[in-house]
């Protein structure tokens, strides 16, 4: 059993920017009605869980905030894009309160806060990344580089500030909302599987205990 007394893991910006990019090889499908709701609904209760993430247009005015344009529910072969600017939280918010459903996720306080602005839910089977990550000495908390760290790829990070609203979203941008969610339940999968040894990791690093302040200041 490792000891994280002694360690902590973390990547650096330049290990991280010489990884390969990270691709999705599943099928992507967009739902921008009710209808389309309910069906990747249904499909997805068959699963026992998902990755899951959020997308909000960027606002460059200080003071104003947008609504969440894009909830992404993914399995390790599907990504699906709810496009919620155009169908509402109503038709998710069910399945954003069952609690049989594992949704994976990072950062999730701030997917509630932004949801929250469409409308009223008490979330549940929600599982924070930024959390369990640390049980294994990872202290990096942005899921490009915990999957760079567990993985050795790089997530492209260029769509973030796109126009989630668009009347259509891009290829591009597809396939970015769809990795994020993906990666976080392939994450999760790893490590309840025990496919991650932080012991082995090559971005281990000693802790560094800093010294009592009276000895920093009779060293001055």
């Amino acid at each position: 059993m490792f000891d994280l007394r002694d360690f902590h893991i973390a990547i650096t910006k330049d290990c991280l920017a010489a990884m390969p990019m990270v691709t999705f090889a599943g099928k992507i499908s967009l739902v921008d009605t009710v209808e389309k709701a309910a069906d990747a609904l249904a499909y997805l209760r068959t699963q026992s869980r998902v990755g899951f993430d959020t997308e909000t247009r960027p606002s460059f005015r200080k003071g104003q905030m947008n609504e969440v344009a894009l909830m992404q529910v993914a399995t390790l072969d599907r990504a699906f894009l709810f496009r919620l600017n155009n169908i509402g939280i109503d038709p998710v918010r069910d399945f954003l309160q069952d609690g049989d459903i594992l949704k994976i996720g990072l950062s999730l306080r701030d997917d509630f806060q932004m949801l929250h602005r469409r409308g009223e839910f008490e979330p549940s089977g929600f599982v924070e990344l930024q959390e369990l990550v640390k049980q294994y000495g990872i202290t990096d908390a942005s899921l490009q580089k915990i999957y760079g760290i567990m993985f050795g790829g790089r997530i492209s990070k260029s769509q973030r500030l796109s126009n989630w609203e668009a009347a259509e979203l891009t290829q591009s941008q597809q396939v970015y909302a769809a990795i994020d969610a993906w990666a976080c339940l392939r994450i999760y999968n790893t490590l309840e599987a025990g496919g991650f040894d932080p012991d082995e990791s090559e971005f281990k690093q000693p802790v560094v205990e800093e010294a009592p302040q009276h000895l920093h200041a009779a060293g001055g």
